[in-house]
């Protein structure tokens, strides 16, 4: 739903923003005031094409930005959450800025967004009539649509959208098998080859470390073997060593304490120092005695640890991804290996699927052909109302046929519905997208989306020419059609006609005046008293006469019961 509307610098409209409600809104005013203007700002934000003369005279830009409520339109909800723009209140903010240069942006929320972005967005919102942009009826896609609406069916219709999906899924990844064998084999042998090498290494967890370590001790043993003999010469008791010295002083000591046993204490510590230096000695030469400075043993621990690297730069980054590449890659040769087994079970799958998609797209085609029946004598019965007896309208639906003329299931089954409409006697039903008349045009929809107003998704509709060549009693049926759908949508509709214009709930007058010698379109609510005048201007070009005032009040109070 359209809440409010800001426009500036837009031809007559310097800056107007006004304000939309629920029900039925009705712009009117005298021929040229800008009503039409107001309408084409509308369709900026719809997505519509932009004419940069537009942009008023003395002005480098113009803005035009809405306020559109969408929390109540799942397919709008969704297109946002894709696009990763949040709703805010349940509102979006639509707003498109057109330079005189030409150039111009368009921002859904803070976000830039292409024309037919947006496009997209609003037409789950809007259907605007009265032009030829915007309008769901042009478009084939949207018979079918509102031909399962009306008949109740859209969940089965989308069962069926999802199971032909899949089928289309299923049928791809099968040709794919059938025609990638040749590549099924090489990337086989690719893999034996890499889990075979893999294989062949025998890696070990934790072994890139340790023969970084023996490398290391292995480039210096010969310096390490030296130190460790000099130190063990100069320590070792056996050979007169320092250990040798400490034990004689530990006897002295103890020859000491014979003398004064308050030193026993001192000797017991060195006793206990002498043992630890002497378990350290033995350790050392233990050591000593596993020192291997071989070159040979060193060339094989560098041969070792290229050969990991050299894995590690082709299967992973350590010896723990290489070994989860081997496991993947099992893994993978086991499916190309169960090749015939997985292509028998997706023959199958496709066979089943075909099945049930033809089952379903037949039911389909069976209930649509009934519905169409009984939407055709609806809209007709609607569209004599509205001032075309003589219409005739028909809903076509064709079978789908491939480039070889063969019968085929699309997404959405095996119709192709289109609607047809022949205005004038004697003239053969043509497609909508060919009538000349925006009038009509919008009288058909005004028909359908009578009949489709519990159903229909899109929630505000907008017609700019509905009243074109009527009047009487047809204009009293428009009107009472528009009351009726605006009970369930928005409405948005310019007119000439008194008896559209009295089933208003929101009545906006369209207003022309000269402001420092230029000329500026305004927008204003009427109600009460001003309402009363509008109607009777409208109804007899005189908003000051008694006689067409006392008729704009009785006609308000047949429309509304008060004024």
């Amino acid at each position: 739903m359209l809440e409010e509307l800001t426009v500036e610098g837009y031809a007559l409209l310097d800056k107007v923003t006004v304000r939309f409600s629920e029900g039925l809104n009705v712009l009117s005013g005298e021929t040229g005031a800008g009503k039409s203007i107001l309408v084409d700002a509308l369709g900026l934000i719809l997505g519509g094409k932009a004419d940069s003369s537009a942009v008023r005279a003395g002005k480098k830009e113009a803005t035009v930005s809405g306020v559109i409520r969408a929390g109540n339109c799942p397919k709008a909800v969704q297109w946002l959450a894709d696009h990763g723009i949040s709703i805010e209140d349940g509102a979006v903010i639509i707003r498109r800025r057109l330079t005189a240069s030409g150039k111009g942006q368009l921002y859904v929320q803070s976000a830039p967004a292409t024309r037919s972005e947006v496009a997209e967005l609003t037409s789950f919102l809007f259907d605007l009539h009265g032009q030829h942009e915007h309008q769901s009826l042009l478009k084939k896609s949207a018979h079918r649509e509102m031909i399962d609406l009306y008949a109740k069916h859209e969940a089965l219709a989308g069962h069926f959208h999802r199971d032909f999906i899949e089928l289309s899924s299923k049928k791809r990844e099968l040709a794919s098998l059938v025609s990638d064998e040749r590549e099924r084999l090489r990337e086989h042998d690719i893999l034996t080859f890499a889990a075979t090498e893999i294989d062949d290494a025998q890696l070990r967890i934790g072994e890139e470390e340790d023969l970084e370590q023996n490398i290391r001790l292995l480039s210096q043993g010969e310096k390490l073997y030296g130190l460790l003999v000099d130190f063990y010469s100069q320590v070792a008791e056996s050979r007169g060593g320092s250990l040798a010295l400490l034990r004689k002083g530990s006897d002295d000591l103890t020859s000491i304490v014979q003398i004064d046993d308050s030193l026993s204490e001192l000797s017991n510590r060195l006793e206990s120092a002498f043992f630890e230096i002497e378990d350290i000695v033995d350790s050392i030469r233990q050591y000593q005695d596993s020192v291997d400075f071989s070159p040979e043993r060193l060339e094989e621990c560098d041969d070792r640890l290229t050969l990991i690297r050299k894995l590690e730069k082709k299967y992973g980054a350590s010896i723990d991804d290489v070994l989860s590449y081997r496991r993947k890659v099992i893994i993978q040769k086991q499916k190309l290996e169960n090749w015939e087994e997985d292509k028998s079970q997706l023959a199958q799958d496709i066979a089943d699927l075909e099945k049930k998609v033809l089952g379903t797209a037949k039911e389909l085609s069976s209930r649509r052909k009934a519905a169409a029946k009984q939407l055709e004598g609806e809209v007709r019965e609607h569209l004599s109302h509205l001032g075309m007896p003589k219409a005739k309208f028909k809903i076509v639906i064709e079978a789908k046929e491939s480039n070889s003329g063969r019968p085929v299931c699309g997404p959405w089954g095996m119709d192709d519905p289109e609607f047809l409409i022949s205005a004038n006697p004697g003239e053969p039903p043509q497609p909508l997208r060919r009538i000349a008349s925006g009038g009509e045009m919008s009288r058909v929809m005004l028909a359908l989306k009578t009949v489709l107003a519990d159903t229909d998704s899109i929630r505000s509709l907008i017609f700019d020419e509905i009243d074109a060549g009527i009047g009487g009693e047809v204009a009293i049926a428009v009107g009472n059609h528009l009351k009726t759908l605006a009970e369930q949508k928005q409405v948005l509709c310019v007119t000439h006609l008194a008896t559209i214009a009295v089933n208003a709930d929101n009545h906006l007058k369209v207003e022309k005046s000269l402001e420092r010698g230029r000329t500026v379109t305004s927008v204003r609510s009427v109600s009460g008293d001003n309402r009363i005048a509008e109607i009777a201007r409208m109804l007899a070009g005189d908003s000051i006469g008694e006689t067409s005032r006392s008729h704009a009040e009785e006609m308000l109070r047949a429309a509304s019961g008060a004024v």
